[in-house]
């Protein structure tokens, strides 16, 4: 089925005049989206916060639902967090590793959770070992399971890297995770929305993901999964009322599912619009969207490389909705400021963000244009001439 993209730039007023390529930033929240968001702060403004939380019960209890119907997994399998980040800390930080034990990621790994690995290999004298790339760049999956030994716990990978369009081969991954019984972590956060992700198939433990990129939710919005068989092998890094229950003065237990990695307090009417987002991706389907999305993208790479003094610099045998590149003689910052000028949204990726990734060796920052299914063939027409101006 084609998307119908008059509807969904109809549905994204800031396509009107705005051509926005950062959607790996923070994508255009569809209209209903935004109407879910802005009639529950109204209803907060107008009748009470407790009190409008109570009137959007069953949305709320839907937006477990639409999550695990986007993943293919259990409603009691996930739990919302304040953002990506906040998800994938409450995952990593609550997994059993002891000193000696090894953690197995790759060159693509994300700033956040490289340092997190960091922090605890000096609290717990943890290894942090990488697995190298293969001949597109992405994870060595043979590699990776010749480097598995007694000491390996954890396999913890990016399942699309901030800095390049690539995708590891998060399934391939998973295999050998389960047959050796490793934990695996997965950082979804630029995967969820712009492709179809099945966790049963990926075979991951833990997944974290945000509301605000491919999703099209709102910002300060997130999720995290957790497998139901390790949900006891693993101790929430902290604990409030919502995710434990007090039951006398020296005892207390955890509250049933994931959600013993919630917050009492959070951001609910972020929680309506994240629900709406998901149900959104959904009712145009996640299979659509990623053929789009590739499309525009192929397009896009394919126009650029015929600028002259624009080189394109995504790996990845297979390639998602991020093209970074870079244009001779001109900074990256400053074409995305002269971009900006013609009301053109793009961001840019630094070594600050992946410190491992071997292309920064050659240059400390790249444009990053990220597409989206509502983006259209004549908005990349008029980027690549931008760009080439």
């Amino acid at each position: 089925m084609n998307i119908d993209l008059s509807a969904v730039r109809a549905d994204t007023p800031g396509c009107e005049k705005r051509l926005h390529f950062n959607n790996a930033g923070a994508s255009l929240m569809p209209q209903p989206v935004y109407d879910a968001l802005i009639a529950h702060l109204d209803l907060e403004q107008r009748i009470g916060s407790y009190e409008a939380e109570d009137e959007a019960s069953e949305t709320l209890e839907d937006f477990y639902g639409a999550i695990a119907e986007m993943l293919s997994c259990h409603r009691d399998e996930i739990a919302y967090t304040e953002n990506a980040t906040r998800a994938w800390d409450m995952a990593f930080y609550s997994l059993p590793l002891e000193a000696g034990d090894q953690i197995l990621t790759h060159s693509s790994e994300y700033a956040s959770n490289y340092l997190a690995y960091l922090h605890q290999a000096g609290r717990r004298g943890l290894d942090i070992t990488i697995v190298p790339s293969d001949q597109y760049g992405q994870i060595d999956v043979a590699a990776l399971e010749s480097m598995i030994n007694e000491r390996t716990r954890l396999i913890s990978i990016n399942y699309v890297p901030t800095q390049s369009g690539l995708v590891n081969p998060a399934e391939e991954v998973g295999k050998i995770a389960s047959q050796y019984d490793i934990f695996y972590l997965l950082d979804a956060c630029q995967a969820v929305g712009q492709m179809p992700v099945d966790v049963g198939r990926i075979k991951c433990d833990l997944l974290t993901a945000t509301g605000r990129k491919f999703l099209r939710g709102p910002r300060g919005t997130g999720f995290l999964y957790i497998r139901r068989s390790i949900l006891d092998k693993l101790d929430p890094p902290f604990i409030d009322l919502r995710a434990g229950h007090w039951i006398d003065r020296d005892h207390y237990e955890f509250a049933p599912g994931a959600r013993r990695f919630e917050n009492w307090e959070s951001h609910v009417a972020g929680r309506v619009g994240l629900r709406h987002a998901v149900r959104y991706a959904l009712d145009i389907g996640l299979d659509n969207i990623q053929n789009r999305v590739v499309k525009l993208a192929e397009q896009l790479r394919t126009q650029l490389t015929q600028i002259k003094g624009v080189t394109v610099n995504d790996s990845g045998e297979h390639k998602c909705g991020i093209v970074t590149f870079h244009r001779q003689n001109e900074d990256a910052f400053e074409l995305k400021a002269r971009l900006l000028e013609k009301q053109i949204n793009i961001s840019v990726t630094s070594s600050a963000s992946a410190r491992l990734d071997s292309k920064f060796a050659r240059r400390q920052k790249y444009a990053r244009a990220s597409v989206h299914y509502f983006n259209s063939e004549a908005e990349v027409d008029r980027f690549c001439e931008a760009v080439g101006q």
